[in-house]
C-alpha cells in the first residue's frame, strides 16, 4: 500500500512518470470496467481514455480515506454510466409489453462453465441489459441507486435485470444442448 500511497501523491504533484506508471498499473481494471459497458473493443479503449483523464483530473480529490481501488471503480462506473446516457447508447426497453418467465436452470451446468463463456454470454445481452445486469451483480449497486443512475425508475431496473437473467439463463441452457 505504501507504493501506492506514494504513487498517488506523485500523480497529485502531476508526476508525467507517475501518470504513465498510474496508467500501467490500472489500465486493466479501467478496461475491463469499459468492457462491460460498452458495445466492442474499439468503444472501451475510448472509454478507457476519457476514464483515465478524468481519473488524472480528479486524482487531487482523492483523500486517501477508503481504497483506491474501489475510488477508480466509482469513478470509472459513473463515468460509463455518463457516456451511455450522452452517447444515447442506453435505452431501457418498453417492459410493458413482456411477460415474466420462471426459467429454472440445473446449477451444475452453470458450474461447469468457466469465466470467459459466461462473460461472453453477459456481452450478447441488449445493452440496457447488459448495463443493469452489470451495475447490480458486479458492481452491486440496489436498484433504487440504479434507478437514479440511469434516470429510469426502480420497476424498470428491476425488470430489466430480471429480464437480462433470463436471457442468460436461456443461453446457458441453449449452448448445453
Amino acid at each position: 500500500m505504501t507504493d501506492n500511497v506514494q504513487l498517488i501523491k506523485r500523480c497529485q504533484k502531476k508526476s508525467k512518470k507517475a501518470f504513465d506508471e498510474l496508467f500501467r498499473t490500472y489500465s486493466s481494471l479501467i478496461y475491463g470496467i469499459c468492457l462491460r459497458y460498452t458495445k466492442d473493443q474499439h468503444e472501451a479503449q475510448d472509454l478507457l481514455q476519457e476514464c483515465f483523464i478524468r481519473i488524472l483530473n480528479k486524482i487531487d480529490t482523492y483523500n486517501f480515506k477508503g481504497s483506491f481501488d474501489g475510488w477508480i471503480k466509482r469513478l470509472t462506473v459513473n463515468h460509463a454510466i455518463n457516456y451511455l446516457k450522452t452517447k444515447r447508447h442506453f435505452m431501457p426497453e418498453d417492459i410493458s409489453c413482456y411477460e415474466i418467465e420462471n426459467l429454472q436452470i440445473n446449477t451444475d451446468i452453470i458450474s461447469d462453465m468457466n469465466a470467459h463463456d459466461i462473460v461472453n454470454m453477459i456481452n450478447k445481452l441488449p445493452l440496457g441489459y447488459k448495463t443493469i445486469f452489470n451495475l447490480h451483480v458486479i458492481e452491486g449497486y440496489k436498484h433504487t441507486e440504479i434507478a437514479e443512475m440511469l434516470e429510469i425508475s426502480d420497476i424498470t431496473s428491476r425488470t430489466q435485470f430480471k429480464k437480462a437473467r433470463e436471457a442468460l439463463i436461456k443461453m446457458i441452457i441453449n449452448s448445453n444442448k
